[in-house]
């Protein structure tokens, strides 16, 4: 029996190049976004794990003093701030200062430099790098400004991305600040935690300018759902 092959027809080395080379420019196009994507996912991923961390351990703080709230259960200082990390979180590494535990420097999303200050921090289980700040004597319902780097030392260290300003409120809230900075560069305070529009308000002004101040990226993801849209 005999096979004939005439009348079949493969691809051509020119139609297989081209098919190759059409995949190759979408893949060009949509990897990046998608690792993008990905990435941005997992930074949201640990700071909401922080968060819980942060907010549970304040709780507990409360309750272990049978208090009805923060300043009366003891957070009225830096010294307790200080005793509020190491003995409610799981410390593996502290720094008398913020190298050691953060990388040596910041951008923005806008790629100018973030002012973070110097002061003791601390390296928990998870990784991330915090610095707890007493914010009390200067503000009415923040007790601490908890400087935050979901993943420590790694990069890409742009705040916004996995460097955050996180706000404990007396009330055991975590938000963000609740006060912005207004064209003449004076401090203008919310009534309370801010509201969403007050949150909106500190991303266009602090965290996506061209200003050093890192306020507003954390408010903007949970006025977003937990979703890093920006």
């Amino acid at each position: 029996m005999k096979h004939h092959y005439k009348n079949k027809q493969g691809f051509t080395l020119a139609e297989v190049l081209i098919t190759l080379g059409i995949i190759g420019v979408v893949s060009a196009m949509t990897v990046p976004t998608l690792m993008q994507n990905y990435q941005r996912k997992s930074y949201v991923t640990q700071l909401h794990k922080v968060y819980n961390e942060i907010t549970q351990a304040a709780l507990q703080y409360q309750n272990d003093r049978n208090a009805l709230n923060l300043k009366e259960a003891g957070l009225i200082s830096q010294d307790a701030a200080n005793y509020f990390m190491t003995n409610y979180f799981k410390v593996v590494n502290t720094c008398d200062k913020l190298s050691g535990c953060f990388a040596d420097s910041y951008k923005k999303i806008t790629g100018v430099n973030a002012f973070i200050g110097d002061s003791n921090s601390y390296v928990i289980a998870s990784g991330a790098a915090i610095r707890p700040t007493y914010s009390g004597a200067t503000t009415r319902d923040v007790l601490i400004s908890f400087l935050v780097d979901v993943n420590g030392k790694q990069g890409p260290n742009i705040a916004g991305r996995d460097l955050f300003i996180m706000c404990l409120y007396n009330n055991g809230v975590l938000d963000d600040a609740n006060y912005n900075i207004d064209e003449d560069g004076n401090s203008v305070n919310f009534s309370s935690s801010p509201s969403e529009d007050e949150r909106n308000q500190l991303f266009n002004s602090q965290c996506n300018s061209t200003s050093s101040g890192i306020s507003g990226c954390f408010g903007k993801i949970l006025n977003d759902n937990w979703e890093m849209t920006y």
